[in-house]
């Protein structure tokens, strides 16, 4: 929901916190008179509102359903439905609510976790046949529309939230350049942003211009944007914005750290290599190479999380990091002892770091016992001794001067996972913080470390409702979640992009909060980056609030023509794009063993400039081999390829059936 004065009461949407745990009555709802300049726009013509954060926006959209629902759903005899698209977990799990709790209409919720990856064309049509609205994520439905399960046709309304995504390879631009440009039956558009520009800045006027103008004619809407301030502001809680400046770290004491570190990596990385040159009995493992590369991989990965923690917040959130990668590391269950040594070899390496990393902690203890016990540190004299960073010892500061008796409700960005876990840990281990609640917010995605969107759930539940009053958070709270009780916003890693930097501003939501951003004295390239992004978000304010829609006509939404194949009878389609995963997945429901992964393989060759690829099959699959069209680069011959080789996998026999007919056999293999 969007934030409004609590003073209000139910005008725009009331926020107080008597309220927050009960939502209003959606027949109490009057809209300020700004929201209803945007409706009334909105009505007319497909329309991006641009608000701040805090404005009101998805109420607007509330309003537009109702008026829509009345019009397109009831009276026209035609039952049509409204989708929202949200992109994240947490966004769609938040509007869902607000949508169930401001209106009479059904509702329903989508997103991967619910499995709905695997529904069939019969589960969709239940769900449209008993709702009104779907919100779901936009890859959900993309995947719905490419399989021909879902078709605009279908739907009167739709809602893109955080609409300035609409750009490059989202779903969001997918779904408009596969589907709606091509459609001869349209439904209406609302979008919705605080940041129309996404760009780390902007070059001028004009630039920001044609960034609006982009956005614009993907959406197939005019950016409609309010130009007097009076009313919002009055509505939207005043941040007062400082600056908070630490010293260079001092690194020279950690040279001979980094120095043995190094040296470790490099023999365990040459101990992996070694291992690619498999004996001959087990060279019926074909799958052997694939998992050395990949636990190099992963070995590079923890030593550069290790690494990172050091230079940019200390020795003592290094070791955390270190414990933290040991959690982490694979558990070993290969059933013969070249997977498994091959294996461990990470696990190794993990503890021979963290055996020096305690080396030199010990040398601290030595030096003075007051220091640590049990790694629970006196912050102060740990930093004073240099181990910890200057920037965590300043953030530890900020959150000493709320006061030993302070709840105060605040979220601080980071740019890594590491980052985010390492603080979290440490913070809880400081005596004088024990009264605040430390918690860590990261997004589903498949990085290690990351979390599961119910624990994202109930992290985020825990600080709004208070349990929690200190979240570490990635960018995935930047974007639409609203907390009422945040009262300050840190900055611990600096925004890099307009859309990062107003969206975290936008997380404050009461009167007076703090922004905080946090410099490295004397740094030119961060006081430069952050300025040249204060006036990029001028910039964008001023040409979306002075734009005459009438003179601004949209341009035309030019897509190259993208390669698909269609089953004609059902006209489900798979584009060149899409291909690539569905290979993968058609692979992995061949039948393997221990000895054998089914996966396919490419090979690439050049001739005068262009690419072709050649892919591999498993010897079980339909066909083995097929050649693509010579292409400019090998990500797109290899996408054509894997377009060429769907199409020919659904001339040998559907795909459906396929995969019923390999499943059984994986069953009675079981």
């Amino acid at each position: 929901m969007e934030h409004s004065n609590p003073e209000m009461g139910l005008t725009g949407l009331d926020h107080s916190p008597e309220k927050t745990q009960s939502p209003p009555n959606p027949n109490h709802f009057i809209p300020r008179s700004y929201q209803v300049k945007v409706f009334e726009v909105a009505k007319r013509k497909n329309t991006i509102a641009v608000l701040e954060t805090g404005a009101g926006k998805t109420m607007i959209a509330v309003m537009l359903i109702k008026h829509i629902s009345e019009d397109m759903i009831k009276s026209n005899g035609k039952r049509k439905l409204i989708i929202f698209l949200a992109p994240t977990v947490n966004l769609v799990t938040q509007q869902f609510k607000v949508i169930k709790d401001s209106t009479t209409l059904e509702v329903g919720e989508y997103y991967g976790a619910k499995g709905v990856d695997e529904w069939s064309r019969s589960c969709w049509e239940m769900e449209v046949q008993t709702h009104d609205i779907l919100a779901m994520t936009p890859q959900i439905l993309l995947d719905a529309l490419r399989n021909a399960f879902l078709s605009l046709e279908m739907f009167c309304l739709l809602i893109f939230d955080e609409c300035h995504r609409a750009t490059g390879n989202h779903p969001y631009t997918k779904i408009m350049k596969e589907f709606y440009h091509t459609s001869g039956n349209r439904p209406k558009i609302f979008g919705m942003t605080a940041s129309p520009v996404i760009r780390k800045g902007v070059s001028s006027t004009m630039d920001c211009e044609n960034q609006i103008s982009a956005l614009e004619s993907i959406l197939d809407s005019q950016v409609y944007a309010i130009e007097d301030r009076a009313e919002i502001e009055a509505y939207i809680p005043s941040t007062v914005q400082t600056c908070r400046f630490y010293e260079k770290a001092w690194l020279l004491m950690n040279l001979g750290l980094k120095d043995e570190m190094e040296a470790l990596w490099s023999k365990y990385a040459s101990m992996l290599e070694l291992q690619r040159e498999v004996p001959s009995q087990y060279q019926y493992y074909q799958d052997i190479d694939d998992k050395i590369k990949m636990l190099r991989k992963r070995m590079s990965n923890d030593y550069m999380k290790i690494l990172y923690c050091l230079n940019d917040l200390g020795l003592i959130c290094a070791y955390e990091a270190v414990k933290v990668c040991l959690e982490n590391a694979f558990e070993v269950e290969e059933e013969f002892q070249f997977y498994r040594g091959s294996s461990l070899k990470l696990k190794y390496f993990l503890d021979e770091v963290l055996h020096i990393i305690e080396g030199f902690l010990q040398s601290c203890m030595q030096l003075d016992n007051n220091i640590c016990t049990d790694f629970e540190f006196d912050y102060i004299k740990a930093h004073d001794l240099g181990y910890i960073s200057p920037k965590l010892h300043e953030l530890l500061q900020i959150f000493q001067s709320f006061g030993s008796g302070s709840q105060v409700p605040c979220l601080i960005f980071v740019e890594r996972i590491i980052t985010a876990n390492v603080i979290e840990r440490y913070v809880k281990k400081v005596p004088c913080l024990s009264h605040f609640t430390v918690s860590y917010l990261t997004g589903s995605n498949k990085s290690v470390g990351a979390l599961t969107p119910k624990l994202q759930k109930e992290t985020l539940e825990s600080f709004r409702s208070g349990k929690v009053n200190l979240l570490f958070a990635t960018d995935v709270v930047e974007e639409g979640i609203h907390v009422p009780s945040c009262s300050c916003v840190i900055r611990f890693d600096l925004p890099k992009t307009v859309r990062s930097y107003v969206q975290s501003r936008g997380r404050c939501r009461t009167s007076e909060s703090q922004f905080i951003l946090m410099f490295e004295r004397g740094n030119k390239k961060q006081i430069d980056q952050v300025f040249d992004i204060i006036r990029s978000e001028y910039s964008m304010t001023e040409t979306s609030r002075n734009r005459d829609p009438e003179v601004c006509i949209l341009r035309d939404c030019n897509f190259e023509e993208t390669k698909a194949y269609y089953v004609n009878a059902t006209r489900a389609s798979v584009t060149a794009d899409s291909s690539v995963s569905l290979i993968h997945r058609y692979c992995e429901k061949l039948p393997g063993d221990k000895y054998f992964i089914p996966k396919p393989t490419f090979d690439f060759e050049i001739s005068e400039g262009l690419y072709q690829c050649k892919i591999t099959l498993p010897p079980n699959a339909a066909f083995q081999t097929t050649v693509g069209p010579l292409s400019s680069n090998t990500h797109l011959s290899k996408q054509l390829v894997c377009l060429e080789a769907c199409k020919k996998l659904h001339e040998v026999g559907p795909w459906m059936i396929i995969f019923s007919h390999l499943s059984k056999s994986l069953q009675k293999m079981i």
